[in-house]
C-alpha cells in the first residue's frame, strides 16, 4: 500500500536515488554495486557554481566483490559528479580499506570507524550500509528459500528480521522445522 496522499499541497525540490545491484561473476565471486544520485528540481547555487535544474549534484558509486562467506575481496569507489570537484572526489581511494572485511561481521560498525567525519565521504559511506542486505538478496537468488547454504542448515534469512524471527508465527507457518516457541517455564 503506498503512502497516503499529502495533507497539503507541496512542491518537490529534491530527489535522491539509491540503486543497488547484485552480479554473479564468472569467476565464482559476486559484485554488489551501489549508486547514489542527488538531483534538484531547480537551479541550485553552490560555492563551486550553479547546478542547473535536473543536473546531478552527486553521482557516486561503490562496488565490492565478495565471496560466498561475504568476505570483501575487492572494493572500488567513484565520484562522477560532486559539489566540490577536486575535494570530494579525492577520498575515493580510502574505500579500498574495505578489502578483507566481512559484510556480516561488524561491517556497519567498522564502516563508521573507518570513514566517520573527514575520513570519508558521508554519501559514499551511507551507500555502504546498504551492502549487507543487498548481498543477502543477491545470494537469495542462488539458493533455495527454505534451505541453507549447506544441506540441512537453517535458512540464512531466519532470525535476520522481525518477521522471520524463529519465534514468529511467520516461521511457524512457512518454516515449521525451524520454529521455536518463546514460552519459558511451561
Amino acid at each position: 500500500m503506498p503512502l497516503p496522499a499529502a495533507a497539503v499541497p507541496r512542491t518537490r525540490i529534491h530527489t535522491r536515488r539509491i540503486l543497488l545491484e547484485g552480479w554473479r561473476r564468472d569467476d565464482g565471486l559476486w559484485d554488489i554495486e551501489a549508486r547514489l544520485t542527488d538531483v534538484k528540481d531547480h537551479d541550485y547555487h553552490l560555492a563551486s557554481g550553479v547546478r542547473l535544474k535536473g543536473d546531478p549534484v552527486h553521482d557516486l558509486w561503490v562496488r565490492v566483490t565478495i565471496d560466498r562467506d561475504m568476505n570483501i575481496r575487492d572494493a572500488v569507489a567513484s565520484s562522477d559528479t560532486v559539489p566540490y570537484p577536486g575535494g570530494c572526489d579525492t577520498i575515493v581511494p580510502a574505500y579500498r580499506q574495505l578489502i578483507g572485511r566481512n559484510l556480516f561481521r561488524g561491517f556497519r560498525r567498522e564502516v563508521g570507524e573507518l570513514f566517520a567525519t573527514v575520513r570519508g565521504c558521508s554519501h559514499l559511506t551511507e551507500l555502504l550500509n546498504s551492502l549487507p542486505t543487498a548481498a543477502i538478496q543477491t545470494f537469495a537468488s542462488e539458493m533455495s528459500e527454505t534451505g541453507g547454504r549447506t544441506p540441512g542448515a537453517k535458512p540464512f534469512q531466519l532470525d535476520q528480521c522481525h518477521a522471520l524471527a524463529t519465534t514468529s508465527e511467520t516461521v511457524r507457518q512457512y518454516y515449521p522445522r525451524w520454529f521455536r516457541s518463546n514460552k519459558t517455564g511451561t
